[in-house]
């Protein structure tokens, strides 16, 4: 169409010929208009006959994330409130919490903890809690936008030339911070600043809590970057064997899969992806359904040597904790793989994609590809990642994407993609997925197993 301004009624004829179905997504409260509203490509309901690209989200769904985010996100809400231990709060509620703060981005997140916890926020807590993360985040985080963030945010209270502190600069010394150390400086942060604060508007909670958040998250990535993964698994869930990051059930078999390097072993990995599946499944297989099954993976195994995918990674993440999210990821994927296969030319092959995840992804689209006023469930990240993988509009319905979330499953058809495969876990389940094309309750393991990746 040629006209640039039009009329009420020419726009809702241009819109309702864009497709048969809509989404409207609210935008943070900062942004006009107050919300948005997107076709949804069609869903794509027939068996493929061939796939050219997959994209899929990082956290719930490559890995297991998730619950650090929440953690950090319940961390806010405990240090603004003071109900640090679980006596004086049980924390975020998984009914009517979880469906709220995770897929979207982190300012859509926090506003909601925001508009629900504020009650019980405490002035003298809240600056505290800030202080401290702006201190933490200037003289230990390494995401240079998070910094200036921060500076921007300390800025606005009449607070400069934090790093030029004298009496904090002793602490930068510190690879980590004790309990006590964390005392002191939030009192001398506290004591010397806190006549700077007045009062603090809706926005003003938002800005300090997303500051919290991400000072929470990142110390808790650097501690496990540098291997203290166990300790803090025993800090915060009490289970020192809890893995923190780790691949989402199937990862191991799927990714080598569609990336065509499945050519030797395939009994293999077969066998590792059925183990996999959850028992309660695995009994409703017959023995000639487990060959028959079997048979068709080999098939896909042979197809996708002849046809590899390509593949991104597409999270609301940013790319300081995408980067050691993957990194940590592909450690595991590569301790399985070699476990799992027979030592051979094969092997060494196949491990050398899971030595790097630079080596194995076509793209990596992170939240520092866009604007966190741009995230999930908006449809610019996976926008993105089609335009970076060089697919076509008209080859869009070649396209598989994987999310665990309503959101993501939104920004996915919202992109233009028909296939779009919902692999909820335990926190998203309650979550509402009209917006997918499939729901595999099981994960990857069903999507394979089950649906043959819904090849016909």
């Amino acid at each position: 169409m040629s006209k640039k301004f039009i009329s009420k009624n020419e726009a809702k004829k241009l819109i309702a010929d864009l497709s048969d179905e809509f989404v409207v997504i609210n935008n943070p409260l900062y942004i006009y208009p107050d919300y948005e509203i997107y076709p949804l490509a069609k869903k794509v309901l027939k068996p493929v006959k061939h796939l050219s690209a997959a994209v899929m989200d990082m956290d719930g769904t490559t890995t297991t994330t998730e619950l650090l985010c929440i953690h950090s996100l319940e961390f806010m809400i405990r240090t603004f409130s003071n109900r640090i231990s679980k006596s004086s709060w049980r924390g975020l509620d998984e009914k009517s919490d979880y469906p709220n703060i995770i897929g979207n981005s982190t300012t859509k997140h926090v506003e909601y903890l925001i508009k629900k916890y504020q009650k019980y926020f405490r002035k003298t807590d809240v600056i505290e809690a800030f202080l401290f993360a702006a201190f933490w985040t200037l003289f230990f985080g390494k995401d240079a936008q998070r910094k200036q963030e921060v500076s921007a945010n300390l800025k606005q209270f009449n607070i400069i030339n934090l790093t030029g502190d004298s009496y904090l600069i002793k602490f930068k010394q510190n690879l980590f911070l004790d309990e006590e150390d964390k005392a002191q400086i939030r009192k001398y942060l506290y004591d010397k600043f806190n006549k700077n604060f007045s009062s603090f508007t809706f926005n003003d909670y938002i800005r300090l809590g997303i500051d919290v958040y991400y000072q929470r998250y990142h110390e808790i990535l650097e501690r496990i970057k540098i291997g203290e993964g166990r300790f803090v698994a025993d800090e915060l869930f009490g289970d020192p064997n809890k893995h923190l990051i780790e691949a989402m059930p199937g990862m191991s078999v799927f990714l080598p899969l569609i990336k065509g390097l499945i050519t030797e072993q395939k009994d293999l990995f077969f066998n590792f992806l059925f183990e996999n599946y959850q028992n309660k499944e695995k009994e409703n297989f017959t023995l000639r359904q487990i060959e028959k099954t079997r048979n068709k993976f080999f098939d896909l195994c042979d197809y996708f040597s002849n046809s590899p995918m390509k593949t991104a990674i597409v999270t609301s993440s940013i790319f300081y904790e995408a980067d050691i999210v993957l990194r940590e990821v592909f450690k595991v994927i590569y301790s399985e793989l070699n476990h799992l296969l027979s030592d051979s030319d094969f092997k060494t092959r196949i491990l050398s994609y899971f030595k790097d995840y630079n080596s194995y992804y076509d793209s990596v689209i992170s939240a520092s590809d866009s604007s966190e006023i741009r995230l999930k469930p908006h449809r610019d990240l996976y926008s993105i990642a089609l335009y970076k993988l060089n697919i076509p509009k008209e080859k869009f319905s070649e396209v598989i994407g994987f999310e665990d979330s309503e959101s993501g499953t939104i920004a996915i058809r919202a992109a233009g993609i028909g296939l779009c495969i919902a692999v909820p876990f335990a926190q998203t389940s309650g979550h509402n997925f009209k917006a997918a094309t499939y729901i595999c309750k099981k994960g990857i393991p069903e999507v394979l197993l089950k649906h043959n990746l819904f090849f016909k």
